[in-house]
């Protein structure tokens, strides 16, 4: 398969800082590409160098067979780009900033109108498009940020946290989107935080850790790949605020987190755990709504992988001295 991206030895300071420390990855053309990690782990700052914001302080990033910092014009010219905040024009209408941007892109004269109008049927926003962006929602700025990066119809598109602060329906909407475009054989590079997102959309997800990549595989093998981290989720009536402190008195339970109305158990042994749960309901007069075995998900690999919560605001970094430094996209 075609290689989109390629990333060989990616590095950047901030002063002494190490933000990115020599990564190296490829993304296939028409994938869908999930780069993951804790807020500070550095994937802001490599989406930047990878869509020219940043210059790397060392290494090299080919795209399509061009070298981004010898060669620039013809990749920004295949390349879509929605910054994690919308880059509307708040004083245009919707119609006005698509106009706009099809000026920029270069979009020839007689497909400007038409792409804007099928873009913002598609969207949801062809009875607003007189509208000024102002008085739009985040979720119907967001949509049409993302209509303004692909009126030029790039074959490569960079999401950055695309879904994070919407409702529920705008963000399923984008969810929407992004398969479509992914169909249509544009390549995808998803930067999230969003756990459950990229094992939603992605073919394939990296996970960065104090700027260095520390997993890159589909969601599925990683997940296959930690099948330790097993789990038994139960629902109990009354439940009562003391269970979690019961439970993990069980054999086999090293942690127990309650998860709305219900309690996920990890264990290295589902199967023994479940006759103990029925006896523990049994003791505490208590009702077993549901009770059922899980295996990993995406988010236990990534919690495994990186050792903390996701979106912790302070996560330590490697500076050139070889210290440890707090911060840093």
């Amino acid at each position: 398969m075609e290689i989109a991206i390629d990333i060989h030895n990616l590095t950047k300071y901030y002063g002494d800082l190490l933000a990115v420390d020599r990564i190296n990855f490829q993304v296939k053309r028409g994938e869908v590409f999930g780069f993951l990690g804790p807020n500070g782990a550095g994937k802001t700052t490599t989406q930047r160098m990878l869509t020219t914001l940043l210059e790397p302080t060392e290494g090299r990033i080919q795209i399509y067979g061009h070298d981004l910092v010898q060669d620039p014009m013809p990749v920004k010219r295949q390349m879509g780009l929605v910054p994690e905040e919308s880059n509307v024009y708040t004083e245009l209408t919707a119609w006005g900033n698509l106009m706009f941007t099809a000026k920029l892109y270069r979009v020839p004269a007689g497909d400007r109108e038409p792409r804007a109008r099928d873009l913002l049927e598609t969207f949801g926003l062809w009875e607003k498009r007189h509208v000024k962006v102002e008085e739009f929602s985040k979720g119907m700025r967001r949509r049409l940020s993302i209509a303004m990066a692909i009126i030029h119809r790039p074959s490569l598109l960079f999401l950055d946290e695309p879904t994070p602060g919407l409702d529920a329906q705008s963000a399923r909407a984008i969810r929407k989107m992004i398969r479509d475009l992914n169909a249509e054989g544009t390549t995808i590079y998803l930067t999230t935080h969003q756990i459950e997102e990229a094992n939603q959309l992605c073919d394939r997800v990296a996970i960065i850790d104090h700027g260095q990549i520390a997993a890159i595989d589909t969601p599925e093998h990683l997940k296959a790949a930690f099948q330790k981290v097993q789990s038994v989720e139960i629902a109990l009536s009354p439940d009562g605020g003391t269970h979690g402190e019961r439970l993990k008195t069980l054999p086999g339970i090293r942690q127990a987190v309650k998860r709305g109305d219900k309690w996920r158990l990890y264990t290295e042994q589902p199967s023994a755990l479940l006759p103990r749960l029925v006896d523990y309901a049994e003791k505490q007069n208590a009702e077993i709504v549901s009770l059922c075995t899980l295996g990993p998900s995406l988010e236990d690999v990534f919690l495994q992988i990186t050792g903390q919560e996701i979106g912790a605001v302070q996560h330590k970094t490697k500076t050139s001295k070889g210290k440890i430094r707090k911060g840093g996209q």
